[in-house]
């Protein structure tokens, strides 16, 4: 039996069938919600878009907390849809008779015949074949482009280093499906060896460049052996491939992309279509714990990169700037994919800067901004915004972005959004559109999302609960099979955050399920505390953890950054006021540190597993 509850579905996802009309909207009652799918035009755009919300709560006839509200998840693989099968998915969804029962089955990605894309995004069904048709269509374009210098990387550029690393790998015998560790620190020639990598059907596995020497080795011993690539400038990547012995290795000239002692002119010009579906190896965050492994098959990266690719309205005449680090997914789908599925450009610069930020979008005619809390946040804080006439819109990812830092930010348009590695980097997100609610991380794009109780069963709108995800760009297991327990037999993954859905489908983060910290039968969540903390302005970034107690359990105690250069004297104290003013006492912070930093990933997250060690050991 299929539990009855709440459950949100969108039908944003893979390119958009063309069609003469739109479709029209149907709406049906149930005994206990009226619900309504809407199919229709996006406001501000030309283009047709399949929509799809739950709107039935308002005036719901319900009661209790089986009331339920569904919305519809129509097919629409990454690789097109035709318009017969689309239109018959309407037409079915309108003949269902209750919510619970609405159910479209996804088609597998490149089922049944396909119109194109509307939109001018690609509809080839492999990286190779999009690859090659962005070549063809415009060589001269660039993909890639270098923040602080002007070399570049056309979409012929990338074609030619998709042939001439396919032929490499083939050549130092790495068979299909084979792991390649990508060990290169600059990120054009990364980009070049790992989209590589994936299109020749074989397993890119990026490897942080701030590890160890010895970190390729232990993901090597993960995979159970791959080769590797290093870069030609970089001595501490051959120390790397040196503690992988008898792997198969090769060098990336780290000004071209190409092999070493390759040329752009010595590649052949003939497609090198992989032996099968290649695979992406990324490990999560270990924000919260340790971290996992996560395979994204290369259907899967597709179908989430167009998503996002149509969601923010990417053209070949757009402009992205990235200084995230492109070993997490955030970089790898929303920066380099969602970017070639578009054909257009993306800025990478090594490291984010705060001298001269908005100056540089400016000189490099930057129209989308993809960003994290953390830089924005300092972005908002530290200095006036003064964004470039051409930026269209900031993206917010990775963490849940503060709503003081989001009030910070003014009339910069914002798409907050909601994911993680084991969803290809994307959830939920706000629409470009839509006016600005406090608090969310908008609906969902291509994924279902629910919410359920301590016991299981799911819970009604408004409910602080367990979010499971499920949808094509989930996976459905992690490398190892590690964390079994956290998919259900439906497909189903438990994300380990705890959030809430509105009757109108928009989903709220409350915090991770392991952060929640239980003061004598009373619950805390973190961002609450850390939200009023961060009111202050001279506090940069809060965060609140758990501390044991031998009679509540335990407390939660806070630490803060404060801006630079900011006087401190007092500022505890302060603190201590505005909690008491906004705080009930049991989500009052036992204690509040000045601190200067905290533990964090590499994207920038702070790692509050390291924290709640740190303050347990105090």
């Amino acid at each position: 039996m299929r539990p009855r509850g709440r459950t949100v579905r969108t039908a944003r996802g893979g390119p958009t069938p063309r069609r003469r009309r739109p479709p029209p909207t149907r709406t049906r009652s149930s005994p206990t919600c009226r619900w309504a799918t809407r199919v229709g035009r996006t406001r501000g755009s030309s283009r047709t878009r399949p929509r799809s919300t739950s709107t039935a709560t308002r005036g719901c006839s319900g009661s209790g907390s089986g009331c339920c509200t569904g919305s519809r998840l129509l097919p629409f693989p990454p690789d097109g849809h035709s318009q017969r099968k689309y239109d018959e998915a309407v037409q079915h969804d309108g003949e269902r008779p209750t919510p619970d029962r609405t159910a479209v089955t996804i088609d597998e990605p490149g089922d049944g015949p396909s119109d194109g894309p509307s939109d001018g995004h690609s509809d080839a069904t492999t990286l190779a074949a999009l690859i090659r048709q962005r070549a063809e269509r415009t060589p001269d374009h660039v993909y890639l482009e270098d923040a602080r210098s002007d070399r570049t990387l056309t979409y012929g550029g990338l074609d030619a280093a998709v042939t001439a690393w396919s032929r490499t790998f083939d050549a130092i015998g790495v068979p299909a499906s084979g792991g390649v560790l990508v060990d290169v620190g600059d990120p054009i020639a990364f980009a070049a060896v790992h989209l590589a990598a994936v299109a020749s059907g074989r397993r890119s596995v990026p490897v942080d460049t701030g590890q160890p020497v010895s970190e390729p080795a232990r993901l090597a011993a993960l995979l159970g052996g791959a080769a590797m690539v290093v870069s030609d400038r970089d001595p501490d990547a051959e120390a790397g491939a040196a503690s992988v012995p008898g792997a198969p290795s090769a060098r990336v000239d780290a000004a071209t992309g190409l092999p070493v002692g390759v040329r752009d002119g010595d590649v052949p010009d003939a497609p090198t279509d992989g032996p099968g579906e290649g695979s992406v190896v990324l490990f999560t965050s270990g924000s919260t714990g340790t971290p996992k492994g996560v395979e994204l098959p290369e259907s899967q990266l597709r179908f989430v990169a167009h998503a996002i690719a149509r969601h923010n309205g990417l053209t070949e005449r757009d402009r992205g700037f990235n200084s995230l680090p492109l070993f997490h997914v955030n970089a790898e789908v929303v920066g380099l994919l969602a970017t070639l599925v578009a054909g257009a450009t993306l800025v990478l610069d090594r490291r984010f800067r705060r001298t001269g930020f908005w100056e540089l979008l400016e000189a490099r005619r930057v129209t989308w901004l993809n960003a994290v809390p953390a830089v924005l946040a300092v972005l908002a804080k530290t200095g006036p915004l003064r964004p470039p006439a051409s930026l269209r819109f900031v993206r917010s990812a990775s963490a849940p972005l503060p709503d003081p830092v989001r009030a910070a930010l003014g009339d910069l348009p914002l798409v907050v959004s909601w994911g993680m590695t084991e969803g290809a980097s994307q959830i939920t997100a706000t629409p470009l559109d839509a006016p600005p609610r406090p608090g969310t991380v908008g609906l969902p794009v291509g994924s279902e999302v629910q919410v359920r109780g301590e016991d299981g069963a799911l819970l009604p709108a408004g409910e602080v609960g367990a979010l499971w995800v499920r949808g094509p760009g989930i996976v459905r297991s992690y490398l190892g099979g590690r964390a079994a327990d956290r998919f259900d037999a439906d497909g189903w993954l438990a994300t380990g955050d705890l959030g809430s859905v509105a009757v109108d489908g928009w989903v709220s983060l409350a915090g991770r399920s392991d952060d929640v910290i239980n003061r004598g039968g009373e619950k805390v969540y973190p961002s609450e505390v850390e939200d009023v903390l961060l009111r202050d302005p001279r506090v940069l970034e809060a965060v609140v953890v758990g501390r044991p107690d031998e009679v509540l359990g335990a407390v939660p105690v806070a630490y803060v950054i404060p801006q630079p250069d900011t006087d401190t004297d007092g500022l505890v104290e302060d603190l201590r006021a505005l909690a008491e003013s906004a705080l009930t006492r049991f989500r009052r912070p036992a204690e509040i540190s000045v601190v200067a930093d905290l533990p964090r990933a590499p994207t920038g997250k702070v790692q509050r597993a390291r924290v709640r060690a740190m303050t347990e050991s105090r």
